[in-house]
């Protein structure tokens, strides 16, 4: 090739033109627009073809290029030149100029682009740092001179203070832009619960800080042995991956298994990354840790080899740690979801045993009419009613309470229930009855346990009714048109082992109406917090008791139901009306 040289420049020029570097470079912050000034510059002295700009990661003590003019791109974007590495690093090691005439003589010389012929290289150089190296190329030899290296290091002195400002700007609005979008992606994440969608916008919004290519998130098995597969995107494609991954093996095990981040920016030197991905280039993995507990990984993956820098490494961190407590959040959530959908369906399954544990059908009597019902405050509940056979044409009519609400009021009310059958077989007295039944409970008390119960005993033949109470709300009484309250009371039972228990007795006649009720009906509450209490449930029977049983249970429950209208009910409600013919 034909050797040619570049023009030289005269000192004045030199001296107006470095004014104008100077000028130049301090008027803006953006690190681009500065690079692209400095380049401009510099053509404006040496016509060069081949230009770039590298910057220096003090960390790596490697070299990229930051700007570049005339290097094929697939070049400028993968090449990195450690500290005393080529021209461009023997003028970084060296901190000064470095000309070559003819590069096919210098043994340092690094052929990335085959056509060049001499290079002359500047280090930049900021308090006595080195950041980085301004790298000129021609396609002949000795094109550049020595006034050529004096001019061009003249203007490294004067830009490279320009460059490091535009370069910490860049550095601390990228941080704060970066600071920004954690706190939003923060605050975002803690609302779902919903682990599936959680893990589908972890990987959109990772993807915001991070433009990257491949993206799983892996979680630890129950046996913490090994990784599963919970998400991953494969070139922004969902993919469902089945591979796990045992903590001894692969990045992702590295990572989870010493709670440390792992970059590795070229995967095929890593002797403990694990092929599954042909593509990848580079990879970060970030351990997901909760109270001090690995849980899973990030693992972060480009086709690109040096994809990942330590920037990157410190921003996924500072996200994991709010990721795993989003992630065990939605874990914990769904766990709590499972157990009440169980718990719902042994509730569903509880109600409809204790329904059939009631009586599935009121009894046939000659001379008495039955109504009754039960409305729990919860799925299920502690209130009970049932009707016995005794001989001689004679039937028992119970009706309980059982302290409490729920699952144990209503396997307490079972038991009761269960302990009523038992006795029934000699045909007590309801004061014989109620007492049997307190000696039972007795015998295998509950804590915090008891039941009220009112106890009848009908003779159909002779029209005859017997009644004991032990801590249920007194019975109404209706006949020939007025209301009557039956002054039966007495302890709850399964509270003292000797208690006694009053009857009362009725000679009953055609239309005579009896009403028991447990105290969830009277204790019904307004949305102003008013009782529904005794007086108007009197109304109510001397209104209806012309009207047939379950007429009376009816309207009972219809004015309950409209004077608590809006008002979730607080205690179990039943009632027991008895009419005689």
């Amino acid at each position: 090739m034909e050797t040619t040289q570049a023009q030289t420049v005269s000192p004045a020029r030199i001296e107006s033109f470095l004014l104008e570097v100077a000028d130049a470079v301090n008027t803006s912050l953006d690190l681009d627009t500065t690079l692209n000034r400095v380049a401009e510059l510099v053509r404006r002295i040496i016509d060069y073809e081949i230009f770039a700009i590298l910057l220096l990661n003090e960390k790596t003590q490697e070299m990229r290029i930051r700007f570049q003019i005339g290097h094929p791109p697939e070049v400028a974007e993968r090449i990195r030149i450690k500290v005393g590495e080529g021209v461009t690093g023997l003028a970084a090691q060296r901190r000064e100029a470095v000309l070559v005439n003819d590069v096919a003589e210098e043994p340092a010389y690094i052929n990335a682009i085959p056509r060049v012929r001499s290079e002359l290289a500047v280090p930049l150089i900021v308090k006595n740092r080195v950041i980085g190296v301004i790298d000129i190329e021609a396609p002949y030899r000795n094109y550049f001179t020595e006034e050529h290296r004096r001019v061009l290091a003249l203007i490294a002195s004067r830009v490279a203070i320009g460059i490091e400002n535009a370069r910490l700007y860049t550095r601390t609005n990228r941080q704060a832009r970066t600071l920004t979008l954690l706190n939003e992606i923060s605050r975002e994440l803690t609302s779902i619960l919903n682990l599936d969608q959680l893990l589908k916008r972890v990987g959109e919004l990772i993807n915001r800080l991070i433009d990257y290519q491949m993206f799983s998130v892996l979680l630890l098995d129950p046996t913490g042995s090994k990784l599963q597969h919970r998400f991953s995107l494969r070139f922004k494609t969902s993919v469902h991956i089945k591979h796990d991954i045992p903590l001894d093996r692969g990045l992702v095990g590295w990572a989870t298994r010493h709670k440390q981040a792992v970059l590795v920016r070229d995967v095929s030197k890593d002797p403990r990354y694990i092929e599954l991905n042909p593509e990848t280039g580079s990879e970060l993995c970030v351990p997901l840790i909760y109270k001090d507990k690995a849980i899973g990984v990030l693992d972060i993956e480009h086709t690109r080899v040096g994809y990942f820098n330590e920037d990157h490494q410190r921003t996924i961190t500072t996200l994991a740690g709010q990721i795993a407590i989003a992630i065990e959040n939605a874990r914990l959530y769904e766990q709590v979801a499972r157990q009440e959908k169980r718990l719902e369906r042994d509730l569903m399954l509880a109600r409809e045993l204790q329904l059939r544990l009631l009586p599935q059908a009121q009894p046939k009597m000659k001379n008495l009419d039955i109504a009754a019902r039960f409305v729990p405050a919860r799925a299920i509940g502690g209130d009970l009613y049932d009707f016995l056979d005794y001989s001689l044409d004679r039937h028992a009519i119970a009706i309980g309470d059982v302290s409490g609400k729920g699952a144990p009021a209503a396997i307490y009310a079972a038991l009761v229930s269960g302990i009523l059958r038992s006795h029934c077989a000699v045909e007590p007295s309801p004061a014989e009855m109620l007492s049997a039944v307190n000696l039972s409970l007795g015998e295998r008390p509950i804590e915090a346990q008891f039941v009220s119960i009112i106890y009848a005993v009908w003779d159909d033949d002779e029209r005859h009714l017997r009644i004991a109470n032990s801590g249920l709300p007194r019975p109404i009484y209706w006949h020939n048109g007025k209301v009557e309250i039956i002054e039966a009371t007495g302890l709850p039972l399964g509270l003292f082992e000797n208690a006694d228990y009053d009857e009362f007795g009725f000679e009953t006649h055609p239309g005579d109406l009896f009403v028991f009720f447990s105290d969830g009906i009277l204790d019904a509450r307004s949305h102003t917090g008013a009782l529904f209490g005794r007086e108007r449930l009197e109304k109510v029977v001397a209104r209806a008791g012309e009207g047939s049983t379950n007429d009376v249970v009816a309207e009972i429950f219809a004015a309950v139901n409209e004077h608590a209208s809006g008002v979730e009910a607080f205690d179990d409600q039943t009632v027991v009306a008895l009419k005689v013919k």
